[in-house]
């Protein structure tokens, strides 16, 4: 799962922290091998031209399309880099994003009046999960998956009944 309890469990602990990420399937270390990969089987049908004038006419086109694959990769890898924190204490929550681009966003509520409210359908996401508490309600786990925000919610729902 791409989330994470603090501490202990939270149906135990009345003070806990969770802290979610989207999930990677392509990890930094696998981007390398990867484009080296990719620029090995790229060079393949290049050696066969080899001392010929076509080789100078396809290089461009390979280069560009390595250039291309390696950009796109990196653009999508950068744009995943978001990490929500959801703070719980016995009298308030916090939650912070910190999002790709450098900004984070903050909303913080008395811990009594916070609710979690799933939404099935007619959200941005399916199984789309907020936190309603003071006067805003706020979405959290948006990039996990269907199946991951139902954990989630059950996770959160079970959590925030403790007794403060």
């Amino acid at each position: 799962m791409p989330y994470e309890w603090s501490k202990d469990p939270p149906h135990t602990a009345t003070e806990w922290e969770l802290s979610l990420w989207p999930y990677r399937s392509l990890l930094r270390k696998d981007f390398v091998l990867f484009i080296g990969a990719t620029a090995a089987l790229v060079a393949l049908p290049l050696i066969a031209m080899l001392g010929t004038i076509i080789l100078w006419g396809l290089l461009p086109f390979m280069a560009i399309a390595l250039v291309g694959i390696w950009f796109a990769l990196h653009i999508s890898y950068k744009r995943g880099e978001i990490l929500e924190e959801l703070k719980v204490t016995t009298d308030s929550a916090c939650l912070t994003r910190h999002n790709p681009n450098g900004q984070t966003q903050g909303w913080e509520a008395n811990r009594y009046w916070v609710s979690v409210h799933l939404h099935p359908t007619g959200g941005p996401v399916e199984n789309y999960i907020t936190l309603r508490g003071g006067d805003r309600e706020v979405e959290i786990g948006s990039f996990l998956d269907a199946s991951e925000r139902l954990a989630l919610y059950d996770d959160l729902k079970r959590a925030l009944r403790l007794p403060a």
